[in-house]
């Protein structure tokens, strides 16, 4: 094969993994339907699984895939670690001997309120004497100072790790010669129940292995001054921090010798992948989901990649709520959700507490990683959105400092970045002026902003001078549109070949229009035209491959979980060949220099999912589908498929700086977010300024996992912090008003439409005001979009009784006089309220404020904000309507 493919290995690639184990909890949680699917994909009575029961199924399951629990101590339970510190001293009777096979660490140090797992590399030798099992830390007292379990690492036999949570604590006792207590398993699981159950248990006698532990040291977290800094986006978020050698008074040794902590550097902050066999990557997904709600005044969340993992196990057709996008939140964080966990329990929780448990777990993964408490924190955020992102964050995390005065939006700080590099590579002109548009294509959103820069080499420190400004934007379009599409062209293709003979859908078929001569169609007719023969054959393959599971809402529950799992097996399957593609075709365009080389170097084959499950529907039946199909994706074809939408966006961006002969300004066009790394985007943006001038490319040594392109936003923001901290740098940056993609009008008395902010003015210069009786309860405003379609209905809700006194004098004082000048004040009669329209100088949106005039004297109401995006997106790719 000379061709670069995506393909979805058959069964024979599989029978080389080992099988997927499961355990009595476990499977009481899952459906009936979840049950057979277990059967039919391990192979269990297939000829028999539809005349078995609940119980049997379970059962079969049990005995041929069942795993052994293990009863370890994980959650905290009030009294008990009293109980088993009462259990130890009463009954620790029968010492046994390891002969010296039990092998533990030399030195140790612990943490007070802080977890241990795997990451830390406290190894244990068994000797083949332990199973997974709950370990306890005694003095020699036998007093109780630390409860522990000791799991499998899966690379070595007869190795385990030494886990705890952080809830369980850990205690510091006068006397310090510690020791380890190791059980067999009866003995752990007795003391396990002790730990739950408050009834006391029957007498029983514990053997237990002792072994001291040679160097144990139990720490305080310390507080550290250093600035973690978060780039907190829609579909990915990273964090990292820069740690020079004081950021605490006695960094762990334990990470140091093991190179988790690299002092004097940029630490990233790793999250597990347990979607990937628990690799450590340094992005986690903003993702989670509601693990357990019973305690309606304290809901559990599952983050990031167990959240996947949990849906994922459950087939996609777990009833527990899930939260995707909630960067979008931004202008309604203090709206309630209701929320669901497995078992059914129920809670109404405010946005901004789902909003908090997520950037806190973010936090407790750097903490443990970096061994250290927080207490400066910088979270960047989208350049027009500056302002309410920092608000929004110091409201729901006011135990944490919020840089504000010098926080860095998304685009400054990718593009400091590469001024620090200019920096350290001396490789600017002192006092040139520079000039970068940044095209950051993230998740969700794509932004576009403009830059000037100087750099003055000073007396005593760099002299950079920044005037940054938004161009424009787009809401709705960014990595999860192009997921989306690859999700629909996978659903078309699979809908054909089990409904057609197994036969393969041509791309051109499609998309009936030559790749040289899609950007023309896209400039003459649009990027609709592109996709109207794509969308109609889509909407077909819904009659084979149902997807959109909201409209299965008033459909039995064994439909609607059908369907839900359809939706949620492709997008992941999408998602991930999306991210397999990104990855390699950085790499194919900067290794080879021409098509021929690339065509002979590129045949790569991957494997998407381990076992597959989809529902299709034949002569109006559900039918389970198990087969894999034997279907290649062609990176050529993935390319066409995506060409026209990013065409339009680049186009949208750079066509009106290209007609007016403004881009060859810029030396520099930055493109960042993990959606810039296809070649489609470079490949487009061509079309308008040499290649040369595009900062694309990643260094070979980069492109892993974790792509640069995503890291850049979160290096550049760390870079600055450090520089102005240690006195490297000074900054005069100059935020300078966007312009508005936007019109805003309310309709008057006599049904005519006024304008009160009119398109592609700056949003410091906008403002207007419409009339109504004193008596108007409500007033409607209409937000439009540059194609002068209607985009949003404001209502502004009028409360006279609101109203109080003012003079002029004051108003101007609040709000200046060119937002509210005093010759319309003047001009307002008795019996009549003017609502003054403006825009929201640091809010991406605009201000209503009520002046009215009774008896000759001034009156003003309440000001109310109205965001131009209220979810940021009008697109929601989770909807169950795709």
């Amino acid at each position: 094969m000379s061709k670069y493919s995506y393909k979805l290995y058959t069964n024979n690639r599989l029978t080389e993994k080992k099988y997927m184990t499961y355990t009595h909890v476990e499977l009481l949680e899952l459906t009936t339907f979840q049950l057979r699917n277990i059967c039919y994909k391990e192979k269990l009575v297939t000829g028999l699984v539809n005349n078995l029961t609940r119980d049997d199924l379970i059962q079969t399951i049990l005995r041929y895939r069942g795993t052994e629990e293990n009863l370890l101590i994980k959650d905290k339970k009030e009294g008990g670690f009293e109980r088993i510190e009462a259990a130890l001293q009463a009954y620790l009777q029968t010492p046994l001997s390891d002969n010296g096979e039990i092998k533990i660490p030399a030195k140790m140090t612990l943490y007070s309120g802080l977890k241990m797992d795997e990451r830390d590399q406290y190894y244990v030798k068994t000797g083949g004497l332990l199973a997974e099992s709950n370990v306890f830390l005694i003095n020699e007292h036998f007093e109780l100072c630390g409860i522990f379990n000791i799991l499998k690492n899966q690379t070595s036999p007869n190795q385990f790790y030494l886990a705890t949570e952080e809830a369980i604590g850990i205690r510091e006792t006068n006397n310090k010669n510690y020791s380890f207590i190791f059980l067999r398993k009866q003995d752990s699981e007795y003391l396990y129940k002790s730990y739950y159950q408050e009834n006391p248990l029957p007498p029983t006698n514990l053997h237990y292995y002792k072994v001291p532990v040679p160097d144990l040291e139990i720490k305080q977290l310390e507080t550290t001054k250093a600035i973690l800094a978060i780039d907190f986006g829609t579909t990915n978020t990273t964090a990292g921090v820069y740690l020079d050698r004081d950021y605490v008074s006695s960094p762990c040794s334990q990470d140091l010798l093991n190179q988790r902590i690299q002092l004097d550097s940029i630490n990233f902050v790793s999250f597990p992948d347990s979607m990937h066999h628990d690799e450590w990557v340094e992005v986690v997904p903003t993702v989670l989901s509601v693990a357990d709600c019973s305690n309606p005044d304290r809901p559990s969340y599952h983050f990031g990649y167990e959240s996947l993992k949990v849906m994922k196990k459950n087939s996609y057709t777990s009833l527990a709520t899930k939260f995707q996008g909630i960067k979008r939140w931004i202008n309604n964080y203090a709206k309630l959700e209701e929320i669901m966990d497995a078992n059914g329990n129920t809670a109404l929780v405010p946005r901004s507490q789902i909003l908090r448990e997520f950037v806190l777990y973010v936090i407790r993964m750097a903490e443990h990683q970096f061994k250290c408490r927080f207490k400066y924190l910088h979270i960047s955020s989208p350049v027009k959105l500056k302002t309410q992102f920092t608000e929004m964050f110091q409201s729901i995390l006011p135990e944490y400092q919020i840089e504000s005065e010098y926080a860095l939006d998304e685009g400054m700080a990718v593009l400091y970045n590469t001024i620090a590099n200019q920096i350290e590579n001396n490789s600017f002109i002192e006092g040139k002026e520079y000039k970068a548009l940044v095209i950051d294509c993230g998740g969700g959103t794509t932004d576009l902003s403009s830059c000037r820069f100087q750099i003055e080499d000073g007396h005593i420190s760099y002299k950079i001078d920044i005037h940054t400004t938004y161009e424009n934007g787009d809401t709705n379009f960014g990595g999860n549109n192009i997921t989306y599409r690859i999700f629909q062209f996978m659903k078309i293709v699979f809908a054909n070949y089990y409904s057609r003979g197994k036969n393969a859908y041509d791309i051109d078929t499609l998309i009936n229009i030559p790749g040289k001569d899609i950007y023309r169609h896209v400039d003459e007719y649009g990027v609709a035209t592109v996709y109207e023969q794509f969308e109609k054959i889509f909407l077909e393959a819904e009659r084979v491959i149902p997807t959109r599971f909201k409209e299965y809402e008033n459909r039995t529950r064994d439909e609607y979980l059908r369907v839900r799992n359809n939706y949620y097996f492709l997008w992941e399957m999408a998602e991930e060949m999306k991210k397999e593609f990104y990855r390699r075709t950085g790499i194919l365009r900067s290794r080879f220099n021409s098509e021929s080389d690339a065509q002979q170097d590129s045949d790569i084959n991957v494997t998407a999912v381990e076992r597959w499950s989809l529902s299709i529907v034949d002569n109006n039946q559900f039918q389970d589908i198990y087969d894999y199909p034997n279907v290649f994706f062609n990176i050529k074809e993935i390319d066409h498929l995506i060409k026209g939408d990013i065409y339009n966006i680049v186009r949208e961006f750079l066509e009106q700086f290209y007609e007016e002969g403004t881009l060859n300004d810029y030396s520099i066009i930055k493109l960042t977010g993990q959606s810039c790394k296809i070649d489609a985007f470079r490949e487009a943006l061509k079309e308008f300024v040499p290649g040369r001038s595009i900062e694309f490319r990643q260094k070979a040594e980069t492109i892993g996992k974790v792509p640069e392109l995503k890291l850049a936003c979160l290096r550049g923001a760390i870079r600055y912090l450090n520089a102005r901290r240690n006195g490297v740098i000074e900054i005069n940056m100059t935020n300078h008003a966007p312009v508005i993609p936007y019109a805003v009008s309310a309709l008057t008395h006599n049904r005519q439409n006024k304008v009160l902010i009119s398109y592609q003015e700056r949003l410091n210069q906008i403002h207007g005001s419409i009339s109504r009786p004193w008596g108007v309860s409500e007033v409607e405003f209409f937000l439009w979009r540059s194609d002068d379609t209607p985009s949003l209905k404001f209502i502004y809700f009028n409360n006279i009784e609101n109203f109080v006194p003012v003079l002029y004098e004051q108003i101007e004082s609040y709000y200046t006089a060119e937002k509210i000048p005093q010759e319309e004040t003047d001009s307002i009669a008795n019996g009549e309220i003017k609502f003054f329209v403006f825009a929201g100088e640091n809010h991406w949106g605009f201000h209503v404020v009520p002046i009215a005039r009774r008896d000759e004297q001034l009156l003003i109401g309440n000001k109310e904000f109205f965001a131009f995006e209220t979810d940021l997106s009008e697109l929601d790719f989770f909807d169950g309507q795709k």
